[in-house]
């Protein structure tokens, strides 16, 4: 195992690729008395053009199947996963994202029957017609509950601007209509190509002994046969700035109308700790502009413009990144234009001091170190990390070394008029011409 310890925050890590191409992370935290697990293949909601495994020919899948996949693991042919977890006293659950889906279990004993039971449900996939029928009648009635909820519409009326004809701009459930498509081929060809070992990642956290916890796994992997390693080839839409929809909206029953203003970043290759040192730019300056220090988020508040809803955030990921700024409000076309203005008037703006910058970053950071508290932040967003090579006891450092001329230079680069968008839901009855 290859060990590195960082002495700041006095945290080890281990780590080591075994043969058949599985990451493994350690991090033993010996003075907390639980156990937290995650597997994670490199597979998403936008994974949906690519090459099989073992074929040569690309194919397009039902948007949706990511999610799908991640219901169906836990159907054991004999068991469900949930029953061999709680066997154990541990808790389970799993997630899909746009660019990768995670199982994950929690215990403070029976560590070793519950990592073994990770691995092996997740790596025992049953996919029948019968079960398959069943699923979608589930999913099916998750993705019409979310049709309903406004803040899920306006996010992904945002996305759907900034991304046409992008996978992003779908649901990661998928549509009632495209998991109708899902079958149990569909889902044996996608589980071959994503979930070979080496496409995956296994970070265990917690109170464990290294060596004894690296054994457990290997011998575990050491008794399964997967097929032979290939490169994965992912096919994805190009997302140039000419295809943004400038604005779109629509009504719901909601009590005051949402406005959310969207940036899309064009560089979509940054990868590693300089992904990590872009997003920390993205995030400090909108918190210079729009914090609740700031002079704009004090006037936009006292104006009446905005309400405690109000909130933004820069989000980045596998070949995309973009910053939303939401809140409801009276006035949407008011609001959408001070938004506007606030953000390509930066390089006048008084909030952009190096005063505010210095007191900001040392909140960052505060907030980071507060945050590796959390077994289970720290085992989420490592795990994440991992696919893009970046390291997440690295970013402290990255925060400390930003400068105020990084916020700058990122801002020259990013904050551009035909790269905006917004989405707005009014009240039935309102809808402006």
């Amino acid at each position: 195992m290859n060990k590195v310890h960082y002495e700041t925050l006095n945290e080890t890590v281990y780590t080591e690729i075994l043969e058949n191409g599985l990451q493994v992370v350690l991090i033993p935290k010996n003075k907390y008395s639980k156990t937290y697990g995650i597997f994670t293949t490199n597979f998403g909601s936008i994974d949906n053009q690519f090459v099989p495994i073992n074929d040569d020919k690309e194919i397009k899948i039902p948007d949706g199947i990511a999610h799908f996949l991640e219901h169906k693991l836990f159907e054991g042919e004999e068991h469900d996963a949930f029953e061999d977890f709680a066997k154990f006293g541990a808790s389970a659950n799993a997630f899909t994202s746009f660019t990768r889906t995670s199982y994950l279990f929690s215990a403070t004993d029976h560590i070793k029957e519950n990592t073994e039971s990770l691995l092996d449900f997740v790596q025992d996939p049953h996919f029948t017609p019968e079960g398959t029928e069943k699923e979608k009648g589930i999913i099916a009635q998750e993705i019409r509950m979310y049709e309903d909820n406004p803040g899920w519409q306006l996010f992904y009326g945002l996305l759907r601007n900034l991304y046409p004809d992008h996978p992003l701009s779908v649901d990661i459930a998928g549509t009632v209509d495209s998991i109708q498509e899902i079958s149990p081929e569909l889902l044996q060809i996608c589980y071959d190509t994503f979930y070979h070992p080496s496409n995956m990642n296994l970070l265990m956290i917690g109170n464990f002994v290294p060596d004894e916890m690296m054994d457990i796994i290997k011998r575990n992997q050491a008794g399964k046969t997967f097929l032979p390693v290939k490169p994965i080839k992912r096919t994805l839409p190009p997302i140039p700035v000419q295809d943004i929809i400038p604005y779109k909206e629509t009504e719901m029953d909601v009590q005051r109308p949402k406005v959310m203003l969207g940036v899309k970043g064009l560089e979509t290759e940054v990868t590693g700790n300089q992904a990590e040192k872009y997003k920390i730019c993205g995030s400090l300056l909108l918190e210079m502009l729009f914090g609740r220090s700031s002079t704009h988020f004090i006037e936009l508040y006292d104006s009446g413009l905005i309400d405690d809803s109000f909130g933004y955030s820069f989000n980045l990921d596998r070949s995309f990144n973009f910053m939303a700024i939401e809140s409801d409000t009276e006035e949407p076309r008011s609001l959408e234009e001070k938004l506007k203005r606030i953000l390509l008037d930066w390089e006048t703006d008084d909030n952009l001091t190096e005063e505010k910058f210095v007191l900001l970053k040392k909140s960052m950071i505060g907030e980071q170190l507060q945050a590796f508290n959390s077994l289970e932040y720290i085992a989420n967003h490592y795990s994440a990390l991992l696919f893009s090579g970046a390291e997440l006891f690295e970013v402290v450092g990255l925060i400390e070394e930003t400068s105020l001329e990084d916020i700058r230079k990122f801002a020259e680069g990013y904050l551009k008029a035909q790269s905006m968008s917004t989405y707005v839901i009014l009240q039935k009855g309102a809808k402006r011409q």
